[in-house]
């Protein structure tokens, strides 16, 4: 009969699966579920599974796959180092991310993270089936629980160790349960709005702000919702042709026509873009000005420097309009 060490390698990886590597797997599946599941994406679980698979879960996999004996390393080391791994391998993908087409967005980091996770963990896996079974490392889940049960139970302690034991648990599960609800809970920030404009690349820069009468023009309107709440935003979208007076440094708005209106839907702690196109018809603006409205929408009767007192926020693009070519 073969020993364990003379077994194919899918025969040994078939009888015997670590329970550490299969945790990490479940941790991917589980931070996955809540982060696209509707009920689950807005429980304390999707905080907890998100901060775990961003600050330990990617480091204790390479870890496993860098260090698949027993004697490389030990128990506090591992965790250690699975903490910093985690801190300086997240950001290097991100990093990487920022130079394809998808960015940093939560689709494709959340992807690369767990494509990551599962590749060490594979790795780390085979690793260990390439060592004997004595010397592979696995975490001893029981040995430690009989460890701790025979220490709080032992029939020959003293009634103060058995008290300060039930104390130092106590002070454990106390810590543990605080620093959850930290995460979980965290204290309400700075409330603001976030209100930009880039150009049709999706960037800060070439805004078009010198065409023909008439042609179709492309900006990109961005609102960021930091108020903790869900807001319902209304944009509005103005012509001005507006001068300035440099010796008494005011300006005047000589006519004013709206573009467009239009409300958007933002969660908190989220960002909506949207694609606008636009036409100006008379060369008589030069100013494009861009109005965000939270909750309170003044009427129509209020009109010109008013309404842009008005707004929560405002924006605007100096533009030139050239006559139609003929």
């Amino acid at each position: 009969m073969d020993t364990p060490e003379e077994q194919p390698l899918i025969a040994q990886a078939a009888g015997e699966i670590p329970g550490d590597l299969v945790a990490v797997v479940v941790a991917c599946i589980a931070t996955i579920l809540c982060v696209y599941v509707p009920i689950l994406n807005e429980s304390f679980l999707r905080i907890v599974f998100g901060v775990a698979m961003v600050l330990f879960i990617p480091g204790y996999a390479l870890i496993a796959a860098l260090f698949p004996a027993r004697d490389d390393l030990d128990g506090i080391e591992r965790v250690a180092l699975s903490f910093g791994l985690s801190i300086a391998v997240v950001p290097l993908i991100g990093l990487g991310l920022n130079y394809t087409p998808w960015g940093i967005r939560l689709d494709p980091i959340l992807a690369s993270l767990t494509l990551f996770t599962l590749a060490m963990a594979a790795v780390a896996w085979y690793r260990r089936l390439l060592l004997p079974p004595a010397e592979r490392f696995r975490v001893p889940a029981r040995e430690m629980v009989a460890a701790a049960w025979a220490e709080l139970y032992d029939p020959g302690a003293s009634p103060l160790d058995r008290a300060l034991s039930v104390i130092l648990v106590i002070s454990i599960v106390a810590a543990v349960a605080t620093t959850v609800y930290v995460i979980v809970v965290p204290k309400e920030g700075e409330h603001f709005t976030e209100f930009y404009i880039l150009g049709p690349g999706g960037k800060a820069a070439d805004y078009p702000t010198d065409f023909p009468a008439g042609s179709i023009q492309t900006v990109i309107i961005g609102v960021g919702n930091h108020e903790y709440r869900n807001i319902t935003y209304t944009i509005e979208a103005l012509l001005l042709n507006q001068t300035f007076d440099t010796r008494t440094n005011t300006s005047t708005i000589h006519a004013v026509e709206p573009l467009d209106r239009f409300s958007l839907t933002v969660p908190h702690n989220e960002t909506r873009e949207v694609l606008w196109n636009f036409s100006v018809a008379s060369t008589n603006y030069n100013r494009l000005e861009f109005l965000l409205f939270n909750e309170t929408v003044p009427d129509d009767s209020v009109t010109g420097s008013d309404r842009i007192n008005a707004s929560y926020r405002d924006l605007h693009l100096w533009i030139r309009v050239r006559p139609r070519a003929s």
